[in-house]
Parts: structure tokens; sequence; C-alpha cells
């Protein structure tokens, strides 16, 4: 079953925020917006899903929720410690909630996503979590693609697209474009998918691919619009609008320059 809308800072990146390591992008699907209350209601969320989760620890919606809002919270944190404080609790929450869950799609997904946010504090070891992040991403796929949006093919997709290539790590442009693709047909109208795809597209020089999924993406975004509506969805759509934009400018033909004016004999 796909996860329902989320309540979080950044529903539906779940890639989100983008992830780092050594300065390069390795996981991402939106960046998150930096905004102050944004950041109060990931707070907010963060607290009530650790008194809930420390209620009752054999809960296993109570243990993926936490590990949601580790990662969701982790996105505001003001330097690597806080980060990776919070990541450790959501991995550590992820990895609970598997030894009695083996099979839990959202275990799987959000521990990925904690590693990521682990990766962003590291700067040698980071390599060695991109591994983990794949296995777990594409474990997540096999139990439940349509999960959080087609969350696990999304992340994988930007996984192979900013991570180092061989013999360094998995970094993969053709591995990229299929699980990028892959996320738009099992979700076709959650923007983030078409938007990581057309920013993929750019990046890769294939303005003809971007261009015509931003014809598709221009056609659903008014029932995006009401599909995913309400202030859970505020941080995702001061994203998502923001790239956009981005995007639609990048794709604009510049206007050719004007004529001089013929000179008056």
């Amino acid at each position: 079953m796909a996860s329902k809308s989320h309540v979080s800072s950044r529903a539906g990146w779940r890639f989100g925020a983008t992830l780092f390591f050594s300065g390069l992008v390795i996981a991402a699907a939106a960046q998150s917006t930096n905004h102050p209350v944004f950041a109060a209601r990931a707070g907010a969320e963060f607290h009530r899903a650790q008194n809930e989760f420390q209620s009752n620890t054999n809960d296993f919606a109570a243990a993926w929720h936490f590990a949601r809002a580790c990662y969701d919270f982790a996105d505001f944190a003001t330097n690597d410690t806080e980060r990776a404080t919070l990541a450790i609790q959501g991995i550590a929450a992820s990895r609970q909630l598997l030894v009695s869950r083996p099979k839990s799609a959202p275990g799987h997904y959000y521990l990925g996503m904690n590693l990521g946010q682990l990766a962003r504090t590291e700067l040698l070891g980071a390599l060695k979590l991109v591994g983990e992040m794949e296995r777990e991403f594409k474990t997540a796929d096999d139990l439940d693609e349509q999960f959080d949006y087609a969350g696990p093919a999304r992340c994988l997709g930007l996984l192979y697209r900013d991570a180092p290539g061989w013999p360094a790590s998995i970094g993969s442009r053709h591995k990229a474009r299929e699980w990028l693709e892959r996320a738009v047909k099992l979700a076709p109208g959650y923007p983030e998918n078409h938007l990581n795809l057309i920013e993929s597209e750019l990046k890769w020089n294939d303005r003809a691919g971007a261009e015509s999924e931003l014809k598709t993406l221009d056609a659903l975004w008014p029932k995006a619009q009401t599909n995913f509506a309400g202030v859970d969805w505020e941080p995702s759509w001061a994203d998502w609008t923001g790239r956009k934009g981005a995007v639609d400018q990048s794709l604009t033909p510049a206007s050719p320059p004007s004529e001089p004016p013929k000179a008056l004999h």
C-alpha cells in the first residue's frame, strides 16, 4: 500500500532535501526550504513522533514515523553534529523495526534516507554508506514500489545520478535514467518525480527530453495543486515552485538580439 500524504517538513522528497558527501550530491529529490515556520513544524513533529515511539517501542508504525521525523528534522540542522545525531536516531529506529518486521518497506526506506543524512556529515566515510543506501532502497522498492509516491525508485535514480562512477562508487547515468523514469511511470501525478527527471536531463544536456517532460509537468501542475493541498504540503510547493521556475527559465529560448536602428542619412 502506498503511503498517505506526509505530515512532515518535506512531504514527498522524501528525498526532498539534497544529500551531499565530500562536496558532491549523492541523493536527493527536492531541496527543503529553510523557512523558520517549516523548521518549527518539523521540530514539533519530531518531538511528537519521538514521544509516541518512546511510549511504545514495539509499535511498528510509531517506529517508522519517528524515523521519518528524524530525517525531516535533520534537513533543518544547523551543523553536522546535530544532523548526525538526528540521523543516528532515525537509523536506530529503522533497524529496531526491521528486526521484528524485516519486510517493512517504510523501515528499509527510512533506513536508507537516514543513512543519506548521515552521509552528509561524513567526509571520507560517506562512500561506504552509498552501497547500504542502494540495498535499502532496492529492498523497499521490491516490497512496495508505490511507497511515498515511488520514493524508492526516485531515491535510487538520484543516488545513481549523483554518486561518483565506477570504480569509486555506483554512479551510472544509464541506471539513473532507468530509475527516474520508473518513478515517473509509477507515480505520474507527483511533481517531484518529473522535476527530478527534467533536472537530470538538463544535467545530461538532453534538452529535447527536458522540454518534453516539462510539457507533461505543465499539464499536471493544476491538478497536483489540488491533490497535494494543505499545510503539510506547503514546504514541498515552496520547493517545487522554485525549481520549476528555474527549469522554465533554463528551457526558455533566448530572445534574438534586436537589430540596431538604421542610421539616418
